[in-house]
């Protein structure tokens, strides 16, 4: 939870740096003052204490970072030549990570090219810095919103009917939970598809499943997958909220368009980890391959060692596949039985059943 009150203290916008001054605060010991510019409140730090204060990326007027320095506080600058802000205080949109119609020149691909340079101290502090402000930003985001997940296979192409199942899950679960996927293409892009169709007719679904079907897939030409969704986000422009959360990692997959929240990270454990935790109304599991599995028992883990107040539960779909072909639902239900989790692990047949369990209305 990001500490508005306490020792420490958060300040992520001008006008909550302006509210704390204007209360009478003086001291600003154990303030952490993220991404301001703070080129014209040179009067407001000359005449507070800033001893113990920690500003990370902020921009000063002339003086005034050597000024602060020199008083105790703590000055994190930019890390020069990184093409993402390492201090950023709010989660992508898919138009900031296209911010060109060429993929290769997008913001995306750039910060993927530079994350593949060989490491180095200024890289890898730049890349550290990055996602621990995306993780703030997340917590301020999902705050009061209740995620429900839905994860799947990354190679499900468009016009397969693994797709449109994912979508259609993903538009019953989105009327009533913000959808959270891990933001790629596939099974991920169609739930995050279906919860941006969510305030629209089922007709709308089909329709643009049948316009995404033109291009199916992300390879050979990024930008033709990317620009098929964009010209889907154009007709239905009055969209739903979803989240993603993908990795320059995996940087081969592209981001998807739908998601009106994205949390990208460098560091793909970190959003492993916080994916699975962000989702308090449970996941989904739809068919896939390694990655998925992984998944599951991740998520069984955190079930396992929870707090029963707080086990999410856990629905797999596709009885034929979790029991025959990729045989996760026997050690999974061995996993809980007799333990709190027993009654929140679900397997069906169908995505109508999964979005029946978890839709929460």
């Amino acid at each position: 939870m990001r500490r508005t009150r306490g020792r420490s203290v958060e300040v992520q916008s001008l006008a909550d740096f302006d509210r704390r001054l204007a209360s009478g605060a003086t001291q600003m010991s154990g303030w952490h003052l993220q991404g301001l510019d703070l080129t014209d409140r040179r009067a407001e730090l000359r005449h507070a204490n800033v001893e113990g204060a920690l500003f990370l990326g902020c921009r000063f007027g002339n003086g005034d970072e050597e000024s602060v320095r020199a008083r105790g506080a703590v000055v994190f600058p930019a890390v020069p030549g990184v093409p993402v802000d390492t201090y950023r205080t709010r989660l992508y949109t898919a138009d900031e990570l296209y911010d060109t119609t060429d993929y290769a020149t997008s913001l995306d691909a750039r910060a993927y090219a530079w994350s593949q340079q060989p490491a180095d101290r200024d890289a890898t502090l730049a890349q550290a810095l990055h996602d621990r402000a995306m993780d703030d930003a997340l917590t301020v985001w999902v705050d009061a919103r209740s995620l429900v997940g839905v994860m799947g296979g990354h190679a499900l192409e468009r016009g397969d009917r693994g797709y449109a199942d994912a979508a259609l899950l993903g538009h019953l679960l989105g009327r009533t939970r913000t959808v959270a996927t891990g933001g790629g293409p596939g099974a991920m892009e169609a739930a995050n598809l279906g919860a941006y169709l969510s305030p629209a007719p089922a007709e709308a679904l089909t329709e643009a499943l049948a316009l995404l079907g033109a291009v199916p897939a992300y390879r050979p030409d990024v930008s033709a997958w990317a620009a098929a969704a964009f010209a889907v986000r154009e007709t239905w422009p009055e969209g739903g909220e979803s989240l993603g959360i993908p990795t320059w990692h995996y940087g081969h997959e592209p981001p998807n368009p739908f998601p009106s929240a994205i949390a990208k990270y460098f560091r793909n454990a970190m959003r492993e980890a916080i994916l699975l935790e962000v989702c308090d109304a449970g996941i989904a599991f739809l068919p896939g391959s390694a990655g998925t599995a992984q998944e599951i028992f991740q998520d069984a883990c955190e079930n396992f060692y929870a707090d029963e107040s707080s086990v999410a539960p856990m629905v797999l779909v596709g009885r034929r596949y979790w029991t025959e072909d990729m045989p996760a639902w026997p050690l999974l239900r061995q996993i809980a039985h007799g333990h709190p989790m027993e009654p929140a692990v679900h397997l069906v047949d169908t995505v109508e059943e999964a979005a029946a369990l978890m839709s929460g209305g």
